[in-house]
């Protein structure tokens, strides 16, 4: 499948894009580093550890030496081109590339050689299998692969994939080093050299009989989708190999097959090989474009919004179809914008085009309409709509505050541009609790965005966990009379009323019923009532907006001058304060179903995290749709989901997470609920 023509008239190579994604810290922005060098497209290959690679360019990746966005490089190999996309492996960051990894032609999944760690890529593994994108394995830093590591990594991956992995490479040894491979394909021995492809050598003897049993048992997995080389093997006679190398890319591209490759980013062993592997068995930009809804046409499929460097506002995607020029006019929805300058990306570097290809991946000015996941199409294409992401929970929030009043005007740009970067960001205006809450993935995920505001909008923000939204209701029925009366020269203000107020029951909400007869009240002021009581509603005398009360107005009295909406909206308000005050009230706060999903082995752990946090265990189970995982279900008051992501995540190899949803309100009581009531009325002086 070399140099393939696939999508591109006129003879051009497409470009085939290629996502590195994995567990963090797996070293897949060294191996993006590594194609770079090993292909020419770089002189000299940087270290994420010394800040000098094309990726993880930004201050907070430098800062954290790791990746907190999307890494977009380019290369071409023996006349073939490819993008990488370099997905973040961290929790808080690993959506950044969701949309994009849904534009890729393969997508390697790179992972470090300890068996004990081979369930850290479960995730990244069912979401390329939801995906429908076809996946390798690079097992990085194979120089700490000890004895027999790798048959122990195969057994642990093989239940983690729906597709059965196809071992490419088994390990040569020079003591406990490992200082090449065999090719199991092409029957062939390696010998790493640093910074050079690999020589060829010897398949040693001590290897031989390993080396036919492995290769047995890829031919095997080969074989399942193949009748020829089936009939082959149950003949005994020995495949070509051109039909065995045809039967990997083929079985690669269509996602029936995982190939292992082994290999060191550092050291550049493996990655020749690694590099001739996308080369031949990377498919074509047309499956991918079938995959997202390009039909015919040109077409981008858009997975980023960029705001803030030197050229503005960028959208990053993927050309598919006949391809791009500047000044094309691209449709969305009912909406049309004309493309300004295409960019090529690099690390942090951009180079001007007048056209892009398809398979490249660009950056297109001056689309303001366009938002991460569209797809935008030519006036002559035909595309459908691109499927939804459906990203991870936001299971972490801070309330923030400018520092300087002056900024809040800003702020609110800041955030809206930052959402727009990034869809798993949310923020919102809790009217209410009179605040701005921010939402995430995780404390990582907000410290990221925290420090962005101040780098790149000049916003310095306070941060603290948001308020939670306890309520307050009455126990029993109260009877009061609200009278407003106030003479100061001219029209006086005079305004009585009488109230009942009894509970409701849980979720009822409020209800205000007239009974007024004879004309005690005139009707027109009936209305300032209830707006008075309402008034009082908002703050209770615990502190709270009150929930589940009746309130019936059942007599008053009113002046034929002094009488006005605002007398007696005040006097609904003081009738309902005191009666409010003498009908028992409670403090209610709000309780969440939380579903948290873990590795086998350590639901018991989660259930205890959040019994100590006053959950109530619901059930513990396996987890329908994956193997080795469970389930928990739990009520949790909402003041336990701080810092739960965390605690949870600690006991699981970073591996748990949750979801939650109001369920009801429920009442606090005890030293819990004075302690609340305590912090409202301090906040409150």
């Amino acid at each position: 499948m070399g140099n393939t023509q696939n999508g591109n008239p006129g003879g051009r190579a497409a470009t085939r894009a290629v996502a590195l994604v994995g567990p963090a810290g797996t070293g897949k922005t060294s191996l993006a580093e590594a194609l770079l060098f090993a292909s020419g497209a770089i002189t000299r290959q940087g270290s994420v550890e010394g800040g000098n690679s094309v990726g993880d360019a930004s201050p907070e990746a430098r800062a954290r030496g790791s990746s907190t966005e999307i890494n977009l490089s380019r290369f071409e190999y023996l006349g073939d081109r490819f993008a990488v996309i370099d997905v973040p492996g961290g929790t808080g960051f690993a959506a950044d590339g969701l949309s994009a990894l849904l534009s890729a032609d393969l997508a390697v999944v790179v992972i470090d050689p300890a068996p004990e760690r081979a369930m850290l890529a479960e995730p990244v593994l069912r979401r390329l299998d939801e995906l429908g994108v076809p996946h390798a394995i690079f097992v990085n830093k194979i120089e700490h692969a000890r004895a027999g590591a790798i048959r122990e990594l195969i057994a642990e991956l093989q239940p983690l994939s729906r597709e059965p992995l196809a071992l490419r490479q088994i390990p040569l040894r020079d003591g406990e080093a490992v200082v090449g491979y065999v090719d199991l394909a092409l029957e062939r021995a390696y010998r790493y050299r640093p910074g050079k492809e690999s020589e060829r050598v010897a398949i040693p003897e001590d290897v031989a009989a390993r080396e036919q049993s492995e290769r047995a048992h890829l031919l095997e997995t080969l074989a399942d989708f193949d009748d020829a080389l089936m009939e082959a093997l149950l003949m005994d006679e020995v495949p070509d190999p051109a039909l065995v190398l045809s039967d990997l890319a083929a079985d690669t591209g269509a996602n029936k097959v995982v190939p292992v490759l082994l290999g060191s980013a550092l050291s550049g062993g493996g990655v020749h090989r690694l590099l001739k592997m996308l080369r031949h068995e990377t498919p074509g930009p047309d499956a991918a474009a079938q995959r997202i809804g390009v039909e015919s046409g040109g077409a981008l499929h858009v997975f980023k919004i960029a705001n803030g460097g030197a050229m503005g506002r960028l959208a990053l995607g993927r050309v598919l179809g006949d391809g791009l020029h500047e000044g094309d006019e691209l449709l969305a929805g009912s909406g049309a914008e004309r493309t300004g300058s295409l960019f090529f990306v690099q690390g942090d570097k951009t180079a001007k085009q007048a056209e892009a290809m398809a398979g490249e991946i660009i950056a297109v000015a001056k689309v303001d309409g366009a938002r991460s996941g569209m797809l935008l199409g030519r006036r002559d294409a035909r595309v459908g709509e691109a499927n939804g992401i459906a990203y991870p929970a936001r299971n972490a929030a801070l309330a923030i505050r400018t520092r300087d009043r002056k900024d809040d005007v800003k702020l609110s740009t800041a955030l809206h541009r930052l959402c727009e970067e990034d869809p798993a960001l949310e923020w919102t205006q809790d009217d209410a609790a009179h605040e701005t809450v921010l939402r995430g993935i995780n404390d990582d995920h907000l410290g990221v965005v925290i420090g962005r505001l101040q780098r790149r909008y000049g916003v310095a923000v306070d941060t603290r966990p948001p308020r939670i939204a306890y309520r307050e209701s009455i126990r029993k029925g109260a009877t009061q009379r609200g009278r407003h009366k106030k003479q100061s020269g001219g029209h006086g203000q005079y305004g009585d009323c009488v109230i009942e107020i009894r509970p409701l029951p849980r979720g009822e909400g409020f209800r205000f019923i007239d009974r007024i007869t004879g004309g005690v009240i005139p009707r027109q002021w009936i209305p300032a009532v209830e707006l008075g009581v309402r008034d009082a509603m908002e703050r209770g005398p615990l502190g709270f907006p009150v929930v589940d009360v009746e309130v019936t107005l059942v007599d008053g009295s009113f002046h034929a001058v002094d009488s006005s909406e605002l007398a007696f909206r005040i006097a609904g308000r003081l009738a309902m304060s005191e009666a409010l005050a003498q009908a028992a009230p409670y403090l209610l706060e709000p309780v969440v179903k939380v579903t948290v999903e873990t590795p086998t082995g350590t639901g018991s752990k989660a259930g205890s995290a959040l019994s100590a946090r006053r959950g109530q265990i619901l059930g513990l189970s396996p987890h329908p749709d994956w193997s080795r995982w469970e389930r928990v279900e739990a009520l949790l008051p909402e003041s336990g989901l701080y810092g739960l992501d965390a605690e949870l995540r600690s006991m699981s190899q970073g591996l748990a997470s949750f979801t939650s949803g109001f369920d009801h309100l429920a009442e606090l009581s005890g030293k819990h609920a004075e302690d609340v009531v305590k912090a409202r009325a301090t906040e409150a002086a």
